[in-house]
């Protein structure tokens, strides 16, 4: 079977890149992928699965492909919402929906799903067990599609779960993995600063918000620098410092909002105690009052090892033209939901290179003038196919 589902990949490369393409000029922010989810629903329209739609708190989608002979059940994710950057590419696929654009890459993942989920449709009767393909909504905005989906409870019956994302950090043909942490989780504050206003002239007649405010900005640095441990990673940024006044008037309420990574559970504890903590100092301190929101939004994303090792093991002994280099790829500082599959359901996320022919320094993912190698849709695709062969045992 593996090797008839890797030609018939092969056979659809054209295709993939065909829907990467029209999903790239049509793209649609998280929450509001209405069209998107529209075009995948018709794509499996007339073939024999189970089609879920509106699966979670938006316009996600579950296919589920029960195989004819018994086995494992198993899923596979790819997620389609696009972000609000207006595109700086020159492609003649341009972005058509002005400040949208698919600028990591999910348009890739989709057109990769859509095409292996149909071949592996049409071999059915081969595959032992089922695989349930997750075309999932809103990775990019909190609180996501994930968890949603996870919490609708069709999923519960899943023994593995299994992931790509493109990143231009090597060339098509490079799969990389990386096993147990492996993104960062991430948290949202908002913290507002009650004190009391009056005259530049008479400050001991007021109480300053923006004294309050400063103090914190660097006592939340201490954080890291002092009781996060050195081998683990954190960050506390302050994006927004809301302070704007008169010359000559203490301001009377401030407001900051920022966002903290870490690289662990352990980490994320830590921060969130000693963040805490401060705010009910500066409270004591300055004779303020605070109001904060403290939102976690994806925690740290997981890779199970006994898993990843078989994902690498599995890609690394294969012999394929297309799949050119399997290495391990460093722990990656940015956040993904796909952590909330992985905190309830074993499986590996891993990534498929796409840095762009003849560049040097390819543009990151979220940049407006990001683009790939689309040869890397079909390694994205064939590195899915040969995982879900071996773990199915259909060789």
């Amino acid at each position: 079977m593996r090797k008839e589902l890797m030609k018939m990949l092969e056979e659809r490369k054209d295709e993939m890149i065909e829907i990467r393409r029209y999903l790239h000029e049509h793209p649609e922010l998280s929450f509001k992928e209405e069209k998107t989810a529209a075009y995948i629903a018709d794509f499996y329209k007339g073939k024999d699965v189970d089609v879920k739609t509106n699966v979670g708190n938006g316009y996600g989608i579950i296919v589920t492909i029960k195989g004819d002979l018994p086995g494992k059940t198993i899923g596979l994710r790819a997620d389609f919402d696009a972000l609000p950057i207006k595109e700086e590419a020159d492609v003649p696929f341009k972005s058509s929906n002005e400040g949208v654009m698919h600028a990591c890459g999910h348009d890739a993942h989709t057109a990769y799903l859509l095409v292996l989920a149909d071949c592996l449709i049409q071999l059915k009767d081969k595959i032992k067990g089922t695989i349930k393909i997750i075309h999932q909504h809103a990775e990019e905005q909190p609180p996501g599609g994930a968890k949603s989906i996870v919490d609708s409870g069709n999923l519960d019956d899943l023994e593995a779960i299994f992931g790509i994302h493109v990143l231009p950090m090597a060339p098509a043909g490079t799969v990389g993995y990386h096993s147990g942490y492996s993104f960062n989780g991430r948290t949202y504050f908002k913290l507002r600063i009650q004190a009391s206003g009056g005259h530049g002239s008479s400050p001991h007649k007021a109480n300053d918000a923006i004294v309050a405010g400063s103090y914190f900005v660097t006592a939340v640095q201490t954080i890291i620098s002092r009781r996060v441990d050195p081998l683990s990673t954190g960050v506390v940024t302050i994006g927004s410092f809301d302070g704007k006044g008169s010359f000559n008037v203490i301001k009377d309420s401030i407001e900051l909002e920022g966002d903290i990574r870490y690289s662990n559970v352990d980490t994320q504890e830590v921060i969130d105690k000693e963040f805490h903590r401060i705010v009910n100092g500066l409270e004591e301190l300055f004779g303020v009052t605070c109001e904060l929101t403290y939102t976690s939004d994806y925690p740290p994303l997981y890779n199970d090892p006994e898993l990843t090792t078989f994902v690498a093991d599995t890609l690394g002994g294969v012999k394929d033209k297309d799949i050119i280099e399997v290495k391990e790829f460093p722990k990656l500082a940015p956040s993904e939901d796909f952590a909330y599959y992985l905190e309830k359901i074993p499986g590996s996320y891993f990534f498929v290179g796409c840095t762009p022919q003849g560049v040097e320094k390819p543009y990151f993912n979220h940049h407006p003038k990001f683009d790939i190698d689309e040869d890397s849709i079909l390694v994205a695709a064939k590195s899915v196919g040969h995982v879900v062969s071996s773990y199915l045992g259909m060789d």
